[in-house]
């Protein structure tokens, strides 16, 4: 049965409707009595009706009546009739137009002969035509109430999804939450730790150059702990609305920044200041990273920073020279590059790392149309 309404469903509706008409034709057929022009006219309206069935169902309805009452046909007015009846939620009306249906059947053509004849009959045919029309009646009803209990099955099913999405968007803030607690309790414990041994480094030393290097880790402490309490304020804001956002750096920072590295960094050219805020933290990250792996795998080595731009792209490159000492054995994820190279391809365009010269080289390029 489900099958079969699955079809039923998938039917053009001219099909329906030609098909429609084709069984009030074959009745109209069979049931004719050469009654005239008068009874051809009417059967071929009520037929022709049929058409209008789906945008107006009671007017269809309306004209199949005078056939009902000349023709004396059956087939055109309850299907109007069940058109009518899976349209209208107004019961009062489906059950004058079954009347109306039932009298016309009864009575006939012409009025006055068949209402002297035998009123006992016509009372009687009027009982079983009123029957006939409470079929297609019920039947509409029964198919109105089926297209509303799929209507709310579908809101049903969206408002459980609508719930399934709201609890996993919890549980996200939950663990965002939970990240950032443990993220504050360990790192910056041991980022703090660090910073008091420098300064109590820095205080004790008595080499220039031990001070200097103190002084700088004490900084580069005190930078970390801001930018891992900002990383902080991201993941709980992170799943919710709240715009609890720390600000995020942009190139009129990079100065500050590469003065914070202590390295020696010779920086050329410029950026507009006009550029996206998405990318221009994708620069700062990037000179931020090659400062960093700098730091770990060359130190010693010279420092280039090379702000570019020209009519259809912009971009950064870093690149440092062999570096002059051992490499720093210092614990990594290998992500960085990975990350940034991401958050190029996010913005439409590309990082590439590698090998330049004795040294190595980072660019980052973006596109204008980026904005």
């Amino acid at each position: 049965m489900s099958g079969l309404l699955a079809i039923w469903r998938r039917t053009p509706p001219w099909t329906t409707d030609l098909l429609a008409v084709a069984i009030a034709v074959a009745d109209a057929y069979l049931t004719y009595t050469d009654d005239g022009a008068l009874s051809i006219g009417t059967s071929a309206l009520a037929c022709a009706a049929l058409l209008i069935r789906r945008r107006w169902p009671l007017l269809a309805f309306a004209l199949t009546l005078p056939a009902a009452l000349i023709a004396n046909i059956l087939a055109a007015p309850i299907i109007a009739l069940l058109a009518l009846s899976s349209r209208t939620r107004r019961r009062w009306l489906l059950f004058v137009c079954g009347a109306l249906f039932a009298a016309a059947e009864a009575v006939g053509w012409p009025l006055t002969s068949q209402l002297t004849t035998d009123q006992n009959w016509t009372a009687v045919t009027f009982v079983y035509q009123l029957a006939t029309a409470a079929a297609p009646i019920l039947l509409g009803q029964l198919t109105q109430a089926a297209s509303d209990l799929r209507g709310r099955i579908a809101e049903i099913e969206a408002t459980k999804q609508h719930e399934r999405e709201l609890y996993a968007q919890s549980v996200l803030t939950q663990e965002h939450n939970q990240l950032a607690r443990e993220m504050h309790d360990v790192v910056s414990h041991q980022v703090s730790l660090i910073s008091v041994q420098a300064g109590a480094l820095q205080v004790t030393a008595t080499d220039a150059d031990v001070r200097s290097a103190a002084s700088s880790i004490r900084t580069m402490a005190a930078t970390t702990l801001s930018e891992l309490r900002s990383m902080v304020m991201l993941l709980r804001a992170a799943g919710t609305r709240s715009p609890g956002l720390a600000p995020q750096p942009t190139i009129a920072d990079l100065a500050d920044l590469i003065a914070a590295s202590g390295l020696p960094v010779a920086t050329t050219g410029k950026l507009p200041r006009d550029l996206p805020s998405a990318a221009q933290r994708a620069v700062y990250r990037t000179v931020q990273e090659a400062l960093t792996n700098v730091r770990k795998h060359a130190p010693g080595s010279a420092i280039r920073v090379q702000l570019w731009a020209d009519d259809k792209s912009y971009g950064v490159v870093i690149r440092n020279s062999r570096p002059s000492e051992p490499p720093l054995n210092l614990p990594s994820a290998q992500l960085g590059l990975l990350g940034l190279r991401e958050r190029a391809e996010l913005l439409g365009g590309t990082l590439v790392a590698g090998p330049d010269g004795e040294g190595f080289g980072v660019r980052l390029s973006l596109p204008r149309s980026s904005a």
